[in-house]
């Protein structure tokens, strides 16, 4: 009889943030959550790029990036990612190179196309001029790979001579580089540059099939990556009890029905204030909510944890992030996250007894 191969398990971080807490009391349990997936052996912890939400606190992801650096041993850290077109270039690599400096061997830079905010943060993020103009997208790529090698890159004047730039003056190792999206473009250019590429199944499940046939049809081999090397996110919550699971989804999904019906952004909901709330949404509200709900892994660490084997073995991908949405009941500590760090254990123990 044949057993299915287990995934590795990794960790997408948003920093949520709750009706009464503080930034700095949900980065606290971010950090506390980082830490755990540490103990727990999850491979990788990457925290998101998103601006202006009530809701979340990952704007500055090589910020997060260090902090979680310091608090951690093994697990790599990273982005996942950094929306190229709100930075330069050379920022990015220098951000990237130090934080690869402070823990060498355990730095991921994700990077994607998209702003990660609607158009007003867009343009004042670009206030003081084009920044990453999303047209020279994959040529900012390819910078931001020479910049952070230990060769650097050169740049050449039309007039003659060039002039080399490093992202950090000696570099040992080197930040490892991640092509991000949920489109036929994101996986296309991630094949043809050689790349590792991650599917945004959290985000948007449309088109998951194609983006990674694609891929791995048109991959490019490299000397730093001979193989296609994908994995895929999931928005999970697993708890002691199906129903508790159930529960601790609902504020999540209802951010997210707020976010897709443009409704006024508020900090994520408790539990009881969504259960209180139940009828607030109409009919298309209520289909958008339950089409985004149908490709989340709720229930208790047995069934994610089953779900999850099934799901990458139907993808033939070795490892799957995971984006726990547990929400939190109002008598639980504002500076943790109980419901997030349970999923994370529920679901490592259940596969690890698998």
């Amino acid at each position: 009889m044949s057993i299915t191969p287990r995934p590795a398990l990794s960790v997408l971080d948003l920093v949520p943030v709750r009706t009464g807490q503080t930034s700095a009391q949900a980065i606290t349990a971010s950090m506390t959550l980082a830490a755990r997936a540490d103990q727990l052996d999850y491979r990788r912890f990457w925290f998101a790029e998103h601006h202006n939400m009530p809701a979340v606190a990952s704007t500055t992801p090589p910020v997060l990036v260090a902090a979680a650096a310091a608090r951690t041993s093994r697990i790599r850290v990273g982005s996942g990612g950094v929306m190229l077109p709100n930075h330069s270039p050379l920022v990015v690599a220098e951000q990237f190179a130090a934080l690869e400096a402070i823990a060498p061997g355990r730095i991921d830079l994700g990077i994607g196309r998209a702003p990660g905010s609607d158009p007003v943060i867009t343009q004042l993020l670009r206030q003081s001029g084009t920044t990453s103009d999303v047209d020279r997208f994959p040529d900012h790529v390819t910078d931001i790979r020479s910049l952070v090698s230990r060769d650097g890159a050169t740049v050449r004047f039309t007039s003659g001579g060039t002039y080399d730039v490093h992202a950090t003056p000696a570099a040992v190792t080197t930040p490892e580089v991640w092509l991000l999206g949920s489109s036929d473009y994101s996986a296309q250019l991630a094949a043809a540059h050689g790349l590792p590429y991650v599917f945004a199944n959290h985000f948007s499940g449309q088109g998951l099939e194609r983006a990674l046939d694609l891929y791995r049809t048109q991959y490019q081999p490299t000397e730093e990556n001979p193989e296609p090397r994908t994995f895929l996110t999931v928005n999970a919550v697993a708890a002691p009890t199906h129903e508790e699971a159930e529960e601790r989804t609902l504020p999540n999904l209802r951010t997210m029905i707020r976010l897709r019906t443009n409704r006024p952004l508020i900090a994520q909901e408790t539990v009881e204030q969504s259960l209180a709330g139940a009828g607030d949404f109409d009919a298309m509200g209520d289909t958008m909510g339950q089409a985004a709900r149908a490709g989340w892994f709720i229930g208790t660490g047995a069934s994610v944890a089953a779900s999850i084997i099934e799901f990458a073995a139907r993808y033939g991908v070795d490892e799957v992030m995971i984006s726990p949405i547990a929400g939190a009941y109002e008598s639980e500590p504002m500076d943790a996250a109980p419901g997030r760090t349970r999923t994370l254990e529920l679901i490592a123990e259940a596969q690890a007894a698998a």
